[in-house]
C-alpha cells in the first residue's frame, strides 16, 4: 500500500505505445504483398475515412467523461472520481489515437501504388471494431457510474482492496507490541513544508526506509495521506541525522485531492458525504442515506476486530525507520458518525438505521473500543425517543 504508484505513468505510457504502434504498423502494412490484391485508390479513401471517423470517438470520450464527472459531483459528492480514473477511459482514448495514426500513415504510405494487399483494409476494419467494442464498454462503465448502488459498491470494493493489502492482524485487547529496536538516536530536527498548500496523496515508504538506513536516522511523519499541507507546517521529524526537505519531497506525492491509494479514511468520508447530501433539506432522500449507512456498517464491522496500527516500517534489521500516522478506531467512528448523527436527527428512518448500526458495533467490537460507540448510541437513542415517541422503539443498550 505504501509505495510509489505507477498509475499515471502507465496511462501516459499506454497512450505513447498506442501512437507508436499505429505509426510502425502504418509504415509496415502497405509493404505487405501477400494474399489477394485490391485497388489502392479505394483503400486510401477508406483508410482516411476510417481514421478521421475513429478520431471523432475522442471527443465522445471526453464529453462522456465531463458529463459523468459532473453528474457524480452534483448527485453524490465532488470527491467521487471513479469514472475519471477508470482504465477503460484512457485505454479507449489511446487506442483511438493509435488507430487514427495507423490509418493516416498507411494511407500516405500507399503513395502511387495501384494495388495493395487486402490485408491492409481488413486490418483497419479489425482495429475499428476493437475501438467500437471499447466504446461500448466505456458506455457501460459510464452508466454504472451514475447509479447509486454501483457507486456505493465501488467505494466499498476499493476500501476492501486497500484493507486486504494491509493484511491487518486480529485485535487483541491489552496486547502491547514489543518495543522495536531504536533507529536514529540523538537530537531531533523538524522538516517543514515550504511549498504551497497541497494534499498529501501518497508516501513512498520503501524509498524513505532506504534513505533513513543510509543516514542512520528515523523519519517520523507528522501528516498522513489525505491531509492538506500548508506552508510552514511540520512535514516530518528526523531523529539521529539531518535530511533536507528536498529529500522528503521526492518521496511524497502531492496533488489537489485525496486518493484511495494510501488513505484508508477516504471511503468513510465519501459514504458520509453521500448520506449528508441525501439528508440535506434540498434533497431530503433518507432512503439513499440508509443505503450509504449500510456500506458504512460493512466497513466498520470489518475493522472493529482488527489491529489498526500499521504505520511503522522497519529496515532489514528490524529497526523502525519510518513512521506514518494512521487513523485509529476512534477516528474512524468519529468520521462515520459525528456529522451524520446531527443530519439524521431530522429523519426517523435515517436516525433509526444509524442507531441500529451503533448498537451492532457496541455488541461486536472489543470492550476497549466500545466507549466511543456507546456515547453516540446513547445520543441517538435519546434524540430518537424525544423527537419521535410515536414510532420510536427503544433499543436495549449493551
Amino acid at each position: 500500500m505504501f509505495q510509489r504508484p505507477t498509475r499515471a505513468m502507465r496511462r501516459d505510457v499506454t497512450q505513447l505505445i498506442c501512437a507508436l504502434g499505429g505509426l510502425v504498423l502504418g509504415l509496415l502494412a502497405p509493404l505487405a504483398d501477400v494474399g489477394p490484391q485490391v485497388e489502392a485508390g479505394r483503400v486510401t479513401t477508406m483508410l482516411f475515412s476510417v481514421g478521421f471517423g475513429v478520431i471523432s470517438l475522442v471527443s465522445i470520450i471526453y464529453s462522456m467523461l465531463f458529463l459523468v464527472v459532473q453528474f457524480s459531483a452534483t448527485t453524490f459528492t465532488p470527491r467521487l472520481a471513479f469514472f475519471r480514473d477508470e482504465p477503460i477511459v484512457w485505454r479507449a482514448f489511446a487506442f483511438a489515437v493509435g488507430v487514427f495514426v495507423f490509418c493516416v500513415v498507411a494511407g500516405l504510405g500507399i503513395g502511387t501504388r495501384k494495388q495493395v494487399a487486402a490485408l491492409l483494409p481488413c486490418t483497419a476494419m479489425i482495429l475499428t471494431l476493437i475501438a467500437l467494442a471499447q466504446m461500448r464498454t466505456l458506455q457501460t462503465k459510464a452508466f454504472d457510474s451514475i447509479q447509486l448502488a454501483h457507486s456505493l459498491t465501488a467505494i466499498a470494493a476499493r476500501a476492501h482492496r486497500s484493507y486486504d493489502s494491509l493484511r491487518l492482524r486480529p485485535y487483541v485487547p491489552g496486547r502491547t507490541a514489543p518495543a522495536p529496536p531504536p533507529a536514529g538516536t540523538g537530537a531531533a530536527s523538524t522538516v517543514r513544508w515550504s511549498g504551497p498548500a497541497t494534499v498529501v496523496q501518497q508516501i513512498d515508504v520503501h524509498a524513505l526506509v532506504a534513505v533513513a538506513q543510509r543516514h542512520d536516522c528515523a523519519i517520523d511523519f507528522r501528516v498522513t495521506p489525505g491531509r492538506t499541507l500548508s506552508r510552514g507546517m511540520a512535514l516530518a521529524e528526523v531523529t539521529g541525522g539531518e535530511l533536507t526537505e528536498e529529500v522528503l519531497r521526492e518521496a511524497v506525492i502531492t496533488g489537489v485531492e485525496r486518493t484511495f491509494d494510501q488513505d484508508p479514511e477516504l471511503p468513510f468520508r465519501l459514504l458520509v458525504d453521500i448520506a449528508l447530501r441525501a439528508l440535506s433539506p434540498a434533497v431530503h432522500d433518507p432512503a439513499t442515506a440508509v443505503e450509504a449507512v449500510d456500506r458504512l456498517e460493512d466497513l466498520l464491522t470489518r475493522l472493529a476486530d482488527r489491529e489498526l496500527d500499521f504505520g511503522r516500517f522497519a529496515d532489514g534489521a528490524g529497526r523502525v525507520r519510518v513512521t506514518v500516522p494512521v487513523p485509529d478506531w476512534d477516528q474512524y467512528v468519529r468520521t462515520a458518525f459525528d456529522d451524520l448523527l446531527f443530519a439524521a436527527a431530522d429523519s426517523p428512518m435515517a436516525l433509526r438505521r444509524v442507531r441500529d448500526l451503533l448498537g451492532r458495533l457496541a455488541e461486536e467490537s472489543p470492550e476497549s473500543r466500545r466507549a466511543v460507540v456507546r456515547e453516540r448510541l446513547e445520543w441517538a437513542e435519546r434524540t430518537g425517543s424525544a423527537a419521535y415517541p410515536l414510532i420510536w422503539t427503544p433499543a436495549v443498550l449493551p
